[in-house]
């Protein structure tokens, strides 16, 4: 498994927003700015962001994107899933039913199970929130 710049910049994305958007909008030229990516990449990071309900998006000069909900309800794995699928390390596992013609006879297929559930165990665990720089006064 391998995380991809979509998935990676998604989360970026949404850290950019929830530290920056507490006084409301934040615009994708911002963004751009402090994270160093495409404003036409983060618009289509950004589409599949609202598709999904992680962020509510509005238009005009005072447009941009806002989080939908608190930085603590948010998981890492919520974002990543949106972007990446699921965060399964081997491909028969992907699916909800496992595929493989080996399955029965796998040797190996405790142990990526195993690995599977840490995985979604650790990024789950993260919220946005963990991630929002705290004002001092906080």
């Amino acid at each position: 498994m391998k995380i991809s710049t979509k998935g990676r910049y998604a989360l970026r994305m949404m850290i950019d927003v929830a530290n920056h958007g507490k006084a409301g909008m934040v615009s994708v030229k911002d963004i751009s700015e402090r994270q160093g990516v495409s404003v036409k990449y983060l618009e289509q990071i950004a589409a599949t962001l609202v598709k999904s309900g992680l962020l509510r998006s509005g238009r005009g000069a005072n447009g941009g994107y806002m989080l939908s909900k608190s930085p603590d309800q948010y998981k890492a794995g919520d974002i990543l899933r949106v972007t990446e699928g699921k965060l399964a390390p081997i491909a028969c596992l992907e699916a909800d039913v496992n595929p493989c013609e080996r399955q029965a006879a796998c040797p190996t297929l405790s142990f990526w199970k195993g690995f599977h559930r840490v995985i979604d165990h650790y990024v789950d665990s993260v919220t946005l929130r963990d991630f929002v720089v705290l004002d001092d006064n906080s």
